[in-house]
């Protein structure tokens, strides 16, 4: 594609499908972006679109408007518009709405830093006694979402064992803060299963014994009281029917259902050339963040389990996930 130089009096020529591409001008005046993970920059708001390349860490972009609640439409240094993911462990906003400080606190006991608000997220570090961090928000009754004085923000857990807290109470957040609330409660109800037996085609009324869509429909019955459907098909269907379809795990959010295609083999080779829109979903779990799903698969396996799916079998059978909420 030949490159056009772009300039302040020059409309860009490139145009993805029927959008109109704005003079550099009004895209400056957009709201500034940097990226913090390596992201996917494609045509079109949609995963299934083309990549033009990989957004690299450190990466400034202008963004021109947020499309939905997945895709912003921005503009590289090149002048080339296009696609992003939302997601804020792709991309920080310069004025993205967060939740404004609501106290410091000391950490009085060494406690891990983590990048979400899950005792199995990522360990940023941890934080040593002395240290004073901004609380910018109560989760839960269980996390703070806090920014360290290097400028990191992650979170800690709440216990006063870790953190002593000042300059008023904290709170959970009054708006914005629903969904995660929900997915922590389900979450939450669905790890209290933990090493609960497998049993295929498990009755759905007790508790006794799981298959995958019966652990699933449990956890989100007894976390938030909402009845999804009882086989892993009839769940795809329902995350299908919301408009909800990722197809790159990599931009699932936590709590998302991940729906997965016969096992075939450890190798990413087994899968290879087979055309996934047609596959039939054999397996559902509940996405962790950081890799992880919860889920339950088989009597060897221990029953209810959290696994890590990257680089294997999990990760090649993967078909689409997406929120149920």
């Amino acid at each position: 594609m030949k490159k056009h130089i772009l300039t302040f009096a020059l409309i860009p020529s490139l145009i993805f499908g029927a959008v109109t591409i704005p003079l550099p001008k009004a895209a400056s005046a957009a709201t500034t972006g940097q990226v913090i993970s390596s992201v996917s920059f494609r045509q079109s708001p949609d995963e299934n679109s083309t990549r033009i390349r990989y957004l690299k860490v450190g990466e400034p972009v202008s963004i021109i408007e947020k499309v939905n609640a997945y895709w912003y439409r921005v503009q590289v240094t090149n002048g080339q518009i296009g696609y992003v993911s939302t997601n804020a462990k792709y991309i920080q906003a310069s004025g993205q709405t967060t939740a404004p400080a609501t106290g410091t606190g000391r950490i009085v006991a060494s406690v891990s830093f983590r990048t979400a608000a899950d005792q199995n997220a990522t360990r940023i570090r941890y934080l040593k006694a002395g240290e004073t961090v901004t609380i910018l928000q109560k989760v839960n009754d269980y996390w703070y979402k806090v920014r360290a004085s290097d400028g990191r923000e992650g979170y800690v857990s709440t216990s006063p064992t870790y953190i002593s807290t000042s300059g008023g109470t904290v709170t959970p957040p009054v708006s914005g803060g629903t969904t995660s609330e929900k997915i922590q409660k389900v979450i939450a109800a669905g790890k209290k299963y933990l090493g609960t037996p497998y049993e295929y085609g498990s009755s759905r009324d007790n508790t006794a014994t799981f298959d995958c869509s019966d652990f699933v429909r449990q956890a989100f019955l007894d976390g938030i009281g909402l009845k999804l459907p009882s086989d892993s098909r009839g769940q795809g269907a329902f995350v299908k029917s919301l408009g909800h379809n990722v197809t790159d795990w990599h931009n699932l959010k936590v709590g998302d259902l991940m729906f997965f295609m016969d096992y075939r083999g450890t190798a990413q080779s087994n899968y290879a050339g087979i055309n996934k829109a047609t596959q039939t979903i054999t397996h559902v779990a509940i996405y962790l963040g950081d890799g992880q799903i919860l889920s339950t698969y088989s009597k060897e396996s221990g029953g209810v389990r959290i696994d890590s799916i990257a680089n294997k079998h999990w990760e090649y059978r993967f078909l689409f996930g997406g929120s149920a909420l």
